[in-house]
Order: structure tokens, then C-alpha cells, then sequence
């Protein structure tokens, strides 16, 4: 027996037979790729139904995804090249190999806002009422996105024997995302070495789900336009500070050992809270 590919052995789950993509005589389409997609098409729809519930234009939305996605990809390449410079620096032609792999949802979020300035300035729109509507939909897209890493298992944590602890086969994860702390805890079954490690794409999906209900819930009692997005910036910031604590593939500053997306998403959240603070406090001596 080959051994399963991917298991949680806690939870009695075993999934056999799950290859990386679908490949058609000589070409293979990454299911990391197809995943992405449904990601981006189903952020797109729920921001249109987001817009159409708070009484928007939907196509003001969809004019916008078009320019939107594709400079979010972009800004995802740059954001992962810089601060993985090194790899590409004696090859630049590398840098425009996406399919090598190298994404940065941090910079697409980037790529995507800078994005949405540009558009609503053009379109004469209200770029925080914009935001609010939009925001849902990348959540959901950041959700689905996740799956891609499973399917590419990549973006796992530390070695763990929590109730959640996924064990990969060792032959199929790259070498660099490896620990000695895994190494030391390795299970071979059926003659085939596994890690057991943090399923932090699983846990990443699942704290974004549960701000993307509190987004939607509360859209409905905003007090100003751009506070749905304010909690976006401070719910999936202080999920992404733990979760990013736990991955093994962080992008560092430098040779600091900093992750750089653990103190992005600190500087989001803190700044967040702090102008959320800031407008209740201006609201309320306005009332007074």
C-alpha cells in the first residue's frame, strides 16, 4: 500500500489519490490555479449581492473586477518576489514564472485597493463605501483561496499533535518547509514518511468565516461608511498575527527572522481599532 496522501489522524480522516492539478496530454492545470479562479468569481458575486442589498450599482462592482483582479495578481508576484529576492535576482525572467508558484495574498490585497483609489477617483464614487461593499467579496475569495494550499500542501504550520494535526507525505511538500522538529516527529506508515503538522489553511478559512458573518451581520448597523472594512482590517489582521506565527514559509525582512506579513497585519489591526476609536469619539462630540 502507497499510504494515503493527506490525513488527519485525529479526526479519522483519509484522503487517497489526490494529485495537484489535472493534466491533459502534456499539460497540467494546477487545481491551486482553478481554485484561485472560483475564489475571485465567487468574491465578485457576493460583492454584487453586497451591492445590490445596500442599494449600489452590481456593475459598478464588476466594471471594477476586471482591473482589480488583475492588478491584485500583480501586486501578489511583487509582493512575494521582494521579499524573496534572492531567488530571482540571477534570473530575473523567473519573476514572470507564476506558474513556478510564489503568491502573496497580502500583495493582492495591495495590488486590489490601490486599484479600487484609482477607480472610485475616476468614477467620481465614495471610496469607503466602495471598500465596504468590496471587502466582503475578497474575504470570500481569501476563504475559498485557502484550498489552493491544501491542494498544494503548502502554507502549513509547525509540527503539532493537536485534535487538528495533518500529517503530508514528506515526498510531496517542499524540502525548505521542512523543521527539524518535524523530522524528529516523523510517522512512517505503509513504508511512507509523513509530517504532522498545523493545518494553518484550514484554521486561516475558518477565522475569515467567521469575520465575513460578523461583516454581513453588522452591514445592516454601520454608523459610517468604510466600518465594515475597518473590521475587516482588524478581524482577519489579528487572525493572520497568530496564524502567521505557526507557518513554517513565512516572507522575512531581511535576515531578521520577522515574518512580514505577522507585522503587517499587527500595524493593520492596531491602526484599525485606532481609527475605529477615532470616529466614535469625533461622532459622539458631533451629536453633543
Amino acid at each position: 500500500m502507497s499510504g494515503a496522501d493527506i490525513v488527519f489522524p485525529h479526526l479519522g480522516i483519509s484522503i487517497a489519490n489526490l494529485p495537484k492539478g489535472i493534466t491533459i496530454g502534456n499539460f497540467t492545470i494546477a487545481y491551486y490555479g482553478i481554485i484561485i479562479a472560483l475564489g475571485m468569481l465567487g468574491g465578485l458575486l457576493l460583492a454584487r449581492w453586497q451591492a445590490k442589498r445596500t442599494g449600489q450599482n452590481p456593475e459598478l462592482y464588476m466594471d471594477y473586477a476586471i482591473w482589480g483582479i488583475l492588478f491584485a495578481v500583480v501586486g501578489a508576484r511583487l509582493y512575494y518576489v521582494a521579499f524573496s529576492w534572492d531567488n530571482y535576482k540571477n534570473n530575473l525572467w523567473q519573476i514572470l514564472n507564476i506558474r513556478g508558484g510564489g503568491m502573496a495574498i497580502y500583495g493582492g490585497v495591495i495590488g486590489a485597493a490601490v486599484t479600487a483609489i484609482v477607480y472610485c477617483r475616476r468614477k467620481k464614487y465614495k471610496f469607503s463605501l466602495f471598500a465596504d461593499t468590496a471587502v466582503v467579496g475578497l474575504i470570500l475569495g481569501q476563504i475559498i483561496g485557502r484550498y489552493g494550499n491544501f491542494m498544494n500542501r503548502e502554507a502549513f504550520g509547525e509540527y503539532t499533535d493537536s485534535l487538528f494535526a495533518m500529517r503530508l507525505k514528506v515526498s510531496e511538500v517542499s524540502s525548505s518547509n521542512i523543521t527539524n522538529m518535524m523530522r524528529e516527529n516523523l510517522v512512517t506508515e505503509h513504508g511512507v514518511d509523513y509530517i504532522q503538522v498545523h493545518p494553518t489553511f484550514l484554521y486561516e478559512s475558518l477565522w475569515n468565516v467567521m469575520v465575513l458573518v460578523i461583516m454581513l451581520l453588522y452591514t445592516k448597523h454601520k454608523k459610517f461608511d468604510g466600518e465594515i472594512f475597518l473590521i475587516y482590517l482588524i478581524g482577519y489582521g489579528i487572525g493572520r498575527v497568530w496564524i502567521e506565527g505557526l507557518r513554517t514559509d513565512q516572507l522575512q525582512i531581511g535576515a531578521t527572522g520577522i515574518a512580514v506579513s505577522q507585522v503587517l497585519s499587527g500595524v493593520l489591526a492596531v491602526g484599525g481599532i485606532g481609527y475605529w476609536i477615532y470616529r466614535i469619539v469625533r461622532r459622539k462630540k458631533s451629536t453633543e
